[in-house]
């Protein structure tokens, strides 16, 4: 069995529409212009990791039919990647088993004080319902003998780091970024998936722009790029009109495996 990636959201802090039913650019007629917050799904032999807890995991989780997650990978602590942790409940009430969560340093220290009922035994009747690991730079599963690597690399996010992650050297989900380091760049090259932050047409203190995912995709030559974390200016298909053929903007429940 292959291993599945499904881009749960794909848009940006503010989703599309926006609260107010501003859609922006965006035509409203088209369902691949409505846009939750940036998450994702890693499956495997009936498993599924999920990389961060946008505030509309609910709606994801129910749009694709998810019943079930084992662990949960944080790209960084902002409310748009973090605020939906209490909807993982469920999946303790049903199976009365912890889930494992992996952050960095800074991502573990938020989610700890922030969500201290989730991780600590301080609510009577609310037992813990998350157990916090440490983020390596490496992690290696195995499910029914299948392994699945995860590497996390730490890109820049304006004034604070974000972790990428490469899964299984073949997909890199980097939601949230306006630069990877030099040193680090090799590790991205001629993968099969490159899904990356593409905020607006501009250039963005904190996020890459259209311009900068063009150049870098030069750089980097993977067989298909895939943006994400898209605003309300980024119409999907004005973007099919002018991007080239191994570059596509993503959308919500767009899948593919690895």
């Amino acid at each position: 069995m292959s291993v599945k990636f499904t881009i749960l959201g794909c848009g940006s802090s503010l989703g599309v529409p926006r609260v107010d039913g501003y859609f922006g650019k965006c035509d409203y007629k088209n369902k691949k212009n409505y846009r939750t917050r940036c998450s994702a799904l890693i499956n495997i032999e009936k498993k599924n990791i999920l990389i961060d807890t946008s505030p509309d995991l609910k709606s994801q989780l129910l749009s694709n039919n998810v019943k079930n997650i084992d662990k949960v990978f944080f790209t960084h602590h902002h409310a748009d990647q973090t605020h939906g942790i209490n909807d993982l409940r469920v999946f303790y009430l049903i199976n009365k088993k912890k889930i494992s969560v992996y952050a960095d340093k800074n991502t573990k220290k938020f989610l700890l004080n922030s969500f201290k009922y989730c991780f600590k035994n301080n609510l009577k009747n609310y037992p813990p319902t998350l157990k916090m690991f440490n983020l390596k730079q490496n992690q290696i599963f195995f499910y029914n003998k299948r392994k699945i690597s995860i590497k996390s690399i730490s890109v820049k996010h304006g004034n604070i780091n974000s972790i990428a992650y490469i899964v299984n050297k073949k997909c890199a989900y980097i939601s949230d970024a306006n630069e990877i380091f030099s040193k680090d760049l090799k590790y991205f090259k001629k993968l099969k998936y490159l899904i990356i932050d593409c905020l607006r047409y501009k250039s963005h203190p904190s996020h890459f722009g259209l311009l900068d995912v063009l150049n870098l995709t030069k750089v980097l030559k993977p067989k298909k790029t895939i943006l994400t974390n898209l605003n309300n200016e980024m119409d999907y298909s004005e973007l099919l009109k002018i991007l080239p053929k191994n570059i596509v903007p993503g959308y919500d429940g767009m899948s593919f495996y690895i």
